[in-house]
Protein backbone atom coordinates (compact mmCIF):
# COMPACT_ATOMS: atom_id res chain seq x y z
CA UNK A 1 0.00 0.00 0.00
CA UNK A 2 1.92 3.25 -1.21
CA UNK A 3 1.21 6.09 1.46
CA UNK A 4 2.02 9.71 1.45
CA UNK A 5 5.38 9.83 3.43
CA UNK A 6 6.30 7.09 0.18
CA UNK A 7 5.28 9.58 -2.31
CA UNK A 8 7.22 12.41 -0.49
CA UNK A 9 10.37 10.26 0.26
CA UNK A 10 10.32 9.29 -3.65
CA UNK A 11 9.94 13.10 -4.37
CA UNK A 12 12.52 14.32 -1.99
CA UNK A 13 14.96 11.76 -3.83
CA UNK A 14 14.59 13.92 -7.27
CA UNK A 15 16.30 15.41 -9.14
CA UNK A 16 14.17 18.49 -9.82
CA UNK A 17 15.99 19.52 -12.95
CA UNK A 18 15.41 16.29 -14.77
CA UNK A 19 12.10 16.04 -13.95
CA UNK A 20 10.18 13.46 -16.99
CA UNK A 21 6.41 13.97 -17.58
CA UNK A 22 5.04 10.70 -18.18
CA UNK A 23 1.95 9.25 -19.35
CA UNK A 24 0.16 6.73 -20.75
CA UNK A 25 0.18 6.94 -25.14
CA UNK A 26 -3.93 7.32 -25.39
CA UNK A 27 -6.83 9.95 -24.53
CA UNK A 28 -4.85 13.44 -24.30
CA UNK A 29 -0.90 12.42 -24.48
CA UNK A 30 0.05 14.21 -27.63
CA UNK A 31 -0.90 17.64 -26.37
CA UNK A 32 0.18 16.66 -22.95
CA UNK A 33 3.76 15.67 -24.42
CA UNK A 34 3.83 18.61 -26.68
CA UNK A 35 3.12 21.34 -23.19
CA UNK A 36 5.65 19.63 -21.26
CA UNK A 37 8.20 19.87 -24.30
CA UNK A 38 7.23 23.20 -25.05
CA UNK A 39 8.06 24.38 -21.22
CA UNK A 40 11.32 22.40 -21.31
CA UNK A 41 10.60 19.41 -19.70
CA UNK A 42 11.30 15.47 -20.43
CA UNK A 43 8.79 13.40 -22.11
CA UNK A 44 7.97 9.47 -21.37
CA UNK A 45 5.56 7.97 -23.27
CA UNK A 46 3.83 4.47 -21.60
CA UNK A 47 2.45 2.18 -23.99
CA UNK A 48 1.03 -1.12 -23.85
CA UNK A 49 1.39 -4.24 -26.45
CA UNK A 50 3.95 -2.33 -28.60
CA UNK A 51 5.70 1.51 -29.49
CA UNK A 52 2.75 3.51 -31.42
CA UNK A 53 3.49 4.07 -34.94
CA UNK A 54 1.20 7.12 -35.21
CA UNK A 55 3.57 8.72 -33.47
CA UNK A 56 6.07 9.57 -35.82
CA UNK A 57 3.45 11.46 -37.89
CA UNK A 58 3.12 13.95 -35.12
CA UNK A 59 7.22 14.81 -33.84
CA UNK A 60 6.00 17.88 -31.68
CA UNK A 61 3.24 15.60 -29.56
CA UNK A 62 5.74 12.60 -29.92
CA UNK A 63 7.75 11.57 -26.75
CA UNK A 64 10.71 11.50 -25.92
CA UNK A 65 11.12 7.98 -25.15
CA UNK A 66 8.64 4.81 -24.57
CA UNK A 67 8.06 2.37 -21.88
CA UNK A 68 6.59 -0.44 -23.73
CA UNK A 69 4.36 -3.08 -21.06
CA UNK A 70 2.65 -6.10 -22.15
CA UNK A 71 -0.56 -4.88 -20.27
CA UNK A 72 -1.62 -1.97 -18.10
CA UNK A 73 -1.36 -4.31 -14.71
CA UNK A 74 2.96 -4.27 -15.32
CA UNK A 75 3.07 -0.18 -15.27
CA UNK A 76 2.80 -1.29 -10.97
CA UNK A 77 5.73 -3.58 -11.91
CA UNK A 78 8.04 -0.57 -13.74
CA UNK A 79 8.00 2.34 -11.18
CA UNK A 80 11.28 1.82 -10.58
CA UNK A 81 12.30 2.67 -14.03
CA UNK A 82 10.24 5.50 -13.96
CA UNK A 83 11.82 7.26 -10.58
CA UNK A 84 14.64 6.95 -11.99
CA UNK A 85 13.52 9.30 -14.53
CA UNK A 86 12.23 11.65 -12.28
CA UNK A 87 9.11 10.84 -13.72
CA UNK A 88 5.76 12.57 -12.37
CA UNK A 89 2.63 11.12 -14.18
CA UNK A 90 0.06 13.14 -15.47
CA UNK A 91 -2.91 10.91 -15.20
CA UNK A 92 -6.17 11.01 -17.92
CA UNK A 93 -9.26 8.63 -18.17
CA UNK A 94 -7.55 6.02 -20.08
CA UNK A 95 -5.10 5.78 -17.96
CA UNK A 96 -7.14 5.46 -14.77
CA UNK A 97 -9.95 3.16 -16.18
CA UNK A 98 -7.36 0.93 -17.97
CA UNK A 99 -5.11 0.22 -14.75
CA UNK A 100 -7.92 0.49 -12.56
CA UNK A 101 -8.48 2.99 -9.98
CA UNK A 102 -7.21 0.67 -6.78
CA UNK A 103 -3.97 0.40 -9.00
CA UNK A 104 -3.75 4.29 -9.46
CA UNK A 105 -4.01 5.18 -6.10
CA UNK A 106 -0.96 2.27 -5.01
CA UNK A 107 1.36 3.35 -8.11
CA UNK A 108 4.41 4.17 -6.57
CA UNK A 109 5.39 7.28 -8.60
CA UNK A 110 4.65 10.95 -8.03
CA UNK A 111 1.58 11.68 -9.82
CA UNK A 112 0.06 15.14 -10.27
CA UNK A 113 -3.26 15.90 -8.43
CA UNK A 114 -4.72 14.28 -5.28
CA UNK A 115 -5.29 10.30 -5.91
CA UNK A 116 -7.77 10.47 -3.22
CA UNK A 117 -10.42 12.12 -5.60
CA UNK A 118 -10.25 8.77 -7.03
CA UNK A 119 -12.15 7.34 -4.33
CA UNK A 120 -15.27 9.79 -4.70
CA UNK A 121 -15.01 10.32 -8.73
CA UNK A 122 -15.23 6.87 -9.57
CA UNK A 123 -18.43 6.06 -7.09
CA UNK A 124 -21.72 7.70 -8.41
CA UNK A 125 -23.26 8.11 -4.99
CA UNK A 126 -20.27 9.88 -3.33
CA UNK A 127 -19.55 12.17 -6.59
CA UNK A 128 -23.08 13.48 -5.91
CA UNK A 129 -22.08 13.44 -2.11
CA UNK A 130 -19.52 16.26 -3.23
CA UNK A 131 -21.68 18.06 -5.72
CA UNK A 132 -24.79 18.56 -4.27
CA UNK A 133 -23.22 19.43 -1.20
CA UNK A 134 -21.08 22.24 -2.60
CA UNK A 135 -24.61 23.46 -3.68
CA UNK A 136 -24.06 22.14 -7.11
CA UNK A 137 -27.49 21.95 -9.18
CA UNK A 138 -27.62 17.87 -10.67
CA UNK A 139 -30.37 16.42 -12.18
CA UNK A 140 -32.91 14.07 -9.97
CA UNK A 141 -31.93 10.57 -8.82
CA UNK A 142 -34.20 8.04 -9.50
CA UNK A 143 -33.71 5.06 -7.04
CA UNK A 144 -36.08 2.02 -7.94
CA UNK A 145 -36.08 1.61 -11.98
CA UNK A 146 -39.64 0.16 -11.30
CA UNK A 147 -40.43 3.76 -10.81
CA UNK A 148 -39.48 5.01 -14.14
CA UNK A 149 -41.96 7.05 -15.11
CA UNK A 150 -39.72 9.99 -17.71
CA UNK A 151 -36.82 10.15 -20.04
CA UNK A 152 -33.73 8.81 -17.30
CA UNK A 153 -30.02 8.29 -18.19
CA UNK A 154 -28.68 4.49 -16.74
CA UNK A 155 -24.93 5.61 -15.84
CA UNK A 156 -22.47 2.78 -15.03
CA UNK A 157 -19.89 3.65 -12.35
CA UNK A 158 -16.53 4.66 -13.73
CA UNK A 159 -14.87 6.73 -16.39
CA UNK A 160 -15.93 4.63 -19.09
CA UNK A 161 -16.63 6.85 -22.02
CA UNK A 162 -20.18 6.91 -22.34
CA UNK A 163 -19.63 2.66 -23.31
CA UNK A 164 -22.88 1.42 -22.02
CA UNK A 165 -25.18 4.06 -21.13
CA UNK A 166 -28.63 3.98 -22.34
CA UNK A 167 -32.13 5.92 -21.84
CA UNK A 168 -35.20 4.32 -20.48
CA UNK A 169 -38.54 5.88 -20.69
CA UNK A 170 -40.33 2.70 -18.11
CA UNK A 171 -39.21 0.19 -16.46
CA UNK A 172 -39.23 -2.43 -19.39
CA UNK A 173 -36.74 -0.56 -21.45
CA UNK A 174 -34.71 -0.53 -18.30
CA UNK A 175 -34.93 -4.51 -18.11
CA UNK A 176 -33.96 -4.51 -21.99
CA UNK A 177 -30.81 -2.71 -21.45
CA UNK A 178 -29.72 -3.12 -18.27
CA UNK A 179 -26.15 -5.01 -17.28
CA UNK A 180 -26.59 -6.25 -13.67
CA UNK A 181 -23.02 -7.17 -13.28
CA UNK A 182 -22.16 -3.42 -13.53
CA UNK A 183 -22.96 -1.03 -10.50
CA UNK A 184 -24.90 1.47 -12.29
CA UNK A 185 -27.16 4.99 -11.33
CA UNK A 186 -30.22 6.40 -12.77
CA UNK A 187 -30.92 9.84 -13.26
CA UNK A 188 -33.71 12.10 -14.96
CA UNK A 189 -32.76 12.93 -18.58
CA UNK A 190 -32.48 16.79 -18.94
CA UNK A 191 -33.36 18.61 -22.00
CA UNK A 192 -30.22 21.90 -22.46
CA UNK A 193 -27.59 22.01 -24.21
CA UNK A 194 -24.27 20.07 -22.88
CA UNK A 195 -21.34 21.55 -22.17
CA UNK A 196 -17.79 20.18 -20.74
CA UNK A 197 -16.22 23.18 -18.93
CA UNK A 198 -12.65 22.36 -18.46
CA UNK A 199 -10.97 24.21 -15.00
CA UNK A 200 -7.91 24.37 -14.03
CA UNK A 201 -7.13 24.97 -10.02
CA UNK A 202 -3.65 26.12 -8.71
CA UNK A 203 -2.76 26.34 -5.51
CA UNK A 204 0.33 27.54 -5.83
CA UNK A 205 -0.47 30.50 -8.50
CA UNK A 206 -0.88 33.77 -7.26
CA UNK A 207 -2.01 35.82 -10.37
CA UNK A 208 -5.61 35.46 -11.68
CA UNK A 209 -8.85 34.80 -10.25
CA UNK A 210 -8.98 34.52 -6.71
CA UNK A 211 -10.58 32.34 -4.04
CA UNK A 212 -9.94 31.33 -0.83
CA UNK A 213 -7.83 28.14 -2.22
CA UNK A 214 -5.77 29.66 -4.73
CA UNK A 215 -6.73 30.69 -8.35
CA UNK A 216 -9.20 29.30 -10.41
CA UNK A 217 -9.13 29.25 -14.52
CA UNK A 218 -11.46 28.28 -16.97
CA UNK A 219 -9.01 27.32 -19.91
CA UNK A 220 -11.97 26.16 -22.47
CA UNK A 221 -14.84 24.08 -23.24
CA UNK A 222 -16.19 21.31 -25.62
CA UNK A 223 -19.80 19.09 -26.72
CA UNK A 224 -19.34 15.84 -27.81
CA UNK A 225 -20.01 13.63 -30.89
CA UNK A 226 -21.21 10.43 -29.43
CA UNK A 227 -22.22 7.22 -30.84
CA UNK A 228 -24.90 6.40 -31.89
CA UNK A 229 -27.38 8.60 -30.19
CA UNK A 230 -26.44 11.59 -32.51
CA UNK A 231 -27.06 9.43 -35.86
CA UNK A 232 -30.68 7.83 -34.96
CA UNK A 233 -32.56 10.83 -35.34
CA UNK A 234 -32.12 9.98 -38.78
CA UNK A 235 -34.06 6.65 -38.78
CA UNK A 236 -36.58 7.15 -37.11
CA UNK A 237 -39.18 7.51 -33.42
CA UNK A 238 -36.81 5.91 -30.59
CA UNK A 239 -39.93 3.57 -30.23
CA UNK A 240 -39.38 2.24 -33.96
CA UNK A 241 -36.22 1.94 -33.61
CA UNK A 242 -36.26 -0.17 -30.75
CA UNK A 243 -38.49 -2.54 -32.13
CA UNK A 244 -35.85 -3.33 -34.75
CA UNK A 245 -33.20 -3.91 -31.67
CA UNK A 246 -31.62 -0.36 -31.97
CA UNK A 247 -31.14 1.53 -28.64
CA UNK A 248 -29.27 4.43 -28.53
CA UNK A 249 -26.06 4.92 -26.92
CA UNK A 250 -23.64 7.36 -25.75
CA UNK A 251 -20.16 6.24 -26.48
CA UNK A 252 -17.63 9.27 -27.24
CA UNK A 253 -16.21 9.41 -30.71
CA UNK A 254 -15.16 13.31 -30.58
CA UNK A 255 -14.96 16.07 -29.31
CA UNK A 256 -15.31 20.13 -30.78
CA UNK A 257 -15.06 23.71 -29.80
CA UNK A 258 -17.60 25.78 -28.09
CA UNK A 259 -17.79 29.36 -26.87
CA UNK A 260 -20.98 29.91 -24.41
CA UNK A 261 -22.63 33.31 -24.09
CA UNK A 262 -20.51 35.78 -21.86
CA UNK A 263 -22.88 36.35 -19.23
CA UNK A 264 -22.75 32.79 -18.02
CA UNK A 265 -19.11 32.79 -17.18
CA UNK A 266 -19.89 34.18 -13.41
CA UNK A 267 -21.61 31.21 -13.03
CA UNK A 268 -19.12 28.87 -14.69
CA UNK A 269 -16.67 30.15 -12.49
CA UNK A 270 -18.73 30.10 -9.00
CA UNK A 271 -19.24 26.58 -9.56
CA UNK A 272 -16.07 25.47 -10.22
CA UNK A 273 -14.90 27.42 -7.30
CA UNK A 274 -17.69 25.94 -5.04
CA UNK A 275 -16.62 21.98 -6.49
CA UNK A 276 -12.88 22.90 -5.20
CA UNK A 277 -14.00 23.97 -1.80
CA UNK A 278 -16.01 21.41 -0.99
CA UNK A 279 -13.39 18.91 -1.94
CA UNK A 280 -10.59 20.66 0.35
CA UNK A 281 -13.14 19.88 3.09
CA UNK A 282 -13.85 16.66 1.98
CA UNK A 283 -10.80 14.78 1.18
CA UNK A 284 -8.06 17.20 1.05
CA UNK A 285 -8.42 19.03 -2.71
CA UNK A 286 -8.88 19.02 -6.14
CA UNK A 287 -5.88 20.76 -7.84
CA UNK A 288 -4.94 20.83 -11.65
CA UNK A 289 -7.31 20.33 -14.19
CA UNK A 290 -10.93 19.03 -14.08
CA UNK A 291 -13.77 19.08 -15.63
CA UNK A 292 -17.68 19.98 -14.92
CA UNK A 293 -19.99 17.90 -17.65
CA UNK A 294 -23.44 20.37 -17.59
CA UNK A 295 -26.54 20.86 -19.46
CA UNK A 296 -27.42 24.85 -19.85
CA UNK A 297 -31.81 24.80 -19.50
CA UNK A 298 -34.14 27.32 -21.79
CA UNK A 299 -33.90 29.01 -18.52
CA UNK A 300 -30.17 29.70 -18.22
CA UNK A 301 -29.21 27.29 -15.72
CA UNK A 302 -26.46 24.94 -15.38
CA UNK A 303 -27.20 20.95 -14.49
CA UNK A 304 -24.00 19.35 -13.81
CA UNK A 305 -24.49 15.23 -14.30
CA UNK A 306 -20.57 14.36 -13.74
CA UNK A 307 -16.87 15.46 -13.00
CA UNK A 308 -13.92 14.66 -14.27
CA UNK A 309 -11.21 15.18 -12.12
CA UNK A 310 -8.13 15.21 -14.47
CA UNK A 311 -7.51 16.83 -17.97
CA UNK A 312 -10.43 15.61 -20.38
CA UNK A 313 -9.91 14.59 -24.11
CA UNK A 314 -12.46 17.67 -24.72
CA UNK A 315 -9.48 19.62 -24.32
CA UNK A 316 -7.39 18.11 -27.76
CA UNK A 317 -9.11 20.87 -29.70
CA UNK A 318 -7.11 23.19 -27.67
CA UNK A 319 -3.34 22.45 -28.24
CA UNK A 320 -2.84 25.57 -30.03
CA UNK A 321 -4.95 27.54 -27.51
CA UNK A 322 -9.10 27.86 -27.22
CA UNK A 323 -10.67 31.89 -27.45
CA UNK A 324 -10.95 31.66 -23.28
CA UNK A 325 -6.91 30.76 -22.85
CA UNK A 326 -5.89 32.91 -25.32
CA UNK A 327 -6.84 36.17 -23.12
CA UNK A 328 -4.59 34.27 -20.50
CA UNK A 329 -1.24 33.46 -22.62
CA UNK A 330 -0.78 32.63 -26.57
CA UNK A 331 -0.61 28.91 -27.28
CA UNK A 332 -2.05 27.45 -23.79
CA UNK A 333 -3.12 24.31 -23.72
CA UNK A 334 -4.39 22.63 -20.68
CA UNK A 335 -1.29 20.62 -21.72
CA UNK A 336 0.94 22.72 -21.50
CA UNK A 337 -0.84 24.26 -18.46
CA UNK A 338 -0.13 21.25 -16.25
CA UNK A 339 3.61 21.53 -17.44
CA UNK A 340 3.55 25.16 -16.05
CA UNK A 341 2.26 24.15 -12.89
CA UNK A 342 4.67 21.48 -12.54
CA UNK A 343 7.42 23.45 -13.11
CA UNK A 344 6.21 26.95 -10.91
CA UNK A 345 5.83 23.50 -8.31
CA UNK A 346 9.58 22.89 -8.40
CA UNK A 347 10.84 26.32 -8.69
CA UNK A 348 8.65 27.29 -5.72
CA UNK A 349 9.88 24.32 -3.91
CA UNK A 350 5.73 23.59 -3.54
CA UNK A 351 5.80 20.00 -5.80
CA UNK A 352 4.11 18.47 -2.39
CA UNK A 353 1.05 20.95 -2.95
CA UNK A 354 0.17 19.72 -6.30
CA UNK A 355 1.62 16.02 -6.64
CA UNK A 356 0.80 13.27 -4.41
Amino acid sequence: MVTEENISQILEDYNKEEITIATVCSHSSLQIFDGARKEGFNTLGISVGERPKFYDAYPKGKPDEFLVVDEYEDIMEDTGELQEKNAIVVPHGSFVEYLGAENFKNLEVPTFGNRDVLEWESNRDKEREWLTSAGIDMPKIIEDPKKIDRPALVKYHGAKGGRGFFVAKDYSEFKIGIDHEQEYHIQEYILGTRYYLHYFFSPIKEEGYKTDRGVMEMLSIDRRDESNIDETYKLGSQEDLKKMMIFPSFVVTGNYPVVIRESLLPKVFKMGEKVVDRAYELFGGLYGSFCLESIVTEELEFKVFEISSRIVAGTNPYISGSPYSELMEKNLSTGRRIAQEIDLGRKKNKLDKIVT
